[in-house]
């Protein structure tokens, strides 16, 4: 185990890590419960997230990476720790090289920000990938011939957009709206219709059961409980399909508009290799019913979901594990 090369998805919503010659070893929730007073560390990951808005005055659950960035740089560095102590275990006395996936458009200060937490967790080296090139490897795309292949990945932080050619990103786009500003959109929905305040795991769960773009898909329903705004007691009320369809729809929009502003800047030859082979979706955002017939719709373009999208760009890493020398982007 020991001495291992790790691949590292630092997403805003989940931390994914692959071992070199082991696969997937952690996927757990990017959330840090901390002690207010010491800033120690309470609990990290599943068991943190089980208390976001459900803890005491001196317990906070934090979610230190924002829109696939470091919002926290103290408490990532105590998440990763932890998280590289888990999967490494006692047994890790050579410090490992870690290959961490960024979104596309982040400035020299946000990478510097992303590696200095990974040495200081423990790297020996730390280098840095586009999270799209990762995401297109994992879902199986051959990136490296020449010809265009485009992904969207849509994480909890961004979605990040990308046409590839000849292993390198040839047109990209990053936006900060994906699965936290859906979730935002069903909170602030719910809050303006029926003045009913609910919390970020509700809107998660609304999303993932009942959440849709598609027209065929409205009539499904759920209970949901929260506190109603007018009396400040607790109150259950029946919400619809069509409403969270409405509710997510600018956001869903922004992505739409993301993935053909790539496409209008991709240079005509890779347009048609495009046609041919169609745009691959990964990241949790991939799996909201009717993303794929929308977007197919919009961009007149045929439109897949990868299998297992979740991991695509964590397997990704993996799979570029074995040309670390090769990535550029790397610090000691």
């Amino acid at each position: 185990m020991f001495g291992k090369d790790i691949g590292i998805d630092l997403g805003t919503a989940n931390v994914l890590i692959h071992i070199r010659g082991k696969g997937v070893v952690l996927d757990e929730p990017s959330v840090v419960a901390i002690h207010s007073d010491s800033k120690r560390a309470f609990e990290v990951g599943e068991a943190a997230r089980k208390m976001v808005g459900r803890t005491p005055g001196n317990i906070t659950a934090i979610r230190p990476l924002k829109d696939g960035v470091i919002a926290d740089f103290e408490i990532t560095e105590i998440m990763l720790k932890y998280f590289i102590s888990k999967v490494g275990g006692k047994l890790w006395y050579a410090r490992p090289r870690i290959l961490i996936c960024a979104p596309t458009e982040i400035t020299s200060v946000e990478q510097k920000a992303i590696r200095e937490a990974a040495l200081r967790s423990g790297a020996k080296e730390v280098f840095l990938e586009e999270e799209p090139k990762a995401a297109a490897i994992g879902a199986g795309m051959d990136i490296y011939q020449p010809s265009g292949n485009m992904v969207v990945d849509i994480g909890g932080g961004t979605t990040d957009v990308a046409v590839l050619s000849m292993g390198d990103i040839v047109t990209s786009s990053s936006i900060k709206v994906a699965g936290d500003k859906l979730d935002q959109a069903i909170i602030r929905y719910i809050k303006n219709k029926y003045k009913l305040l609910i919390g970020d795991r509700t809107a998660e769960e609304i999303k993932i059961n009942i959440g849709t773009v598609s027209p065929e898909q409205t009539n499904n329903e759920m209970d949901i409980r929260g506190r109603d705004l007018v009396s400040g007691l607790p109150l259950t009320i029946t919400i619809y399909a069509n409403e969270i369809k409405e509710a997510l729809w600018d956001s869903v929009s922004a992505i739409v508009s993301a993935a053909k502003n790539v496409l209008e800047r991709t240079p005509p030859e890779l347009s048609a290799d495009i046609i041919d082979r169609g745009i691959i979706l990964t990241g949790g955002g991939a799996m909201l019913s009717g993303m794929d017939v929308l977007m197919s719709e919009q961009l007149k373009v045929p439109v897949l979901i990868a299998e297992d999208p979740m991991h695509c760009v964590v397997k990704g890493t993996g799979l570029m594990l074995d040309y670390l020398d090769k990535v550029p982007n790397k610090s000691r």
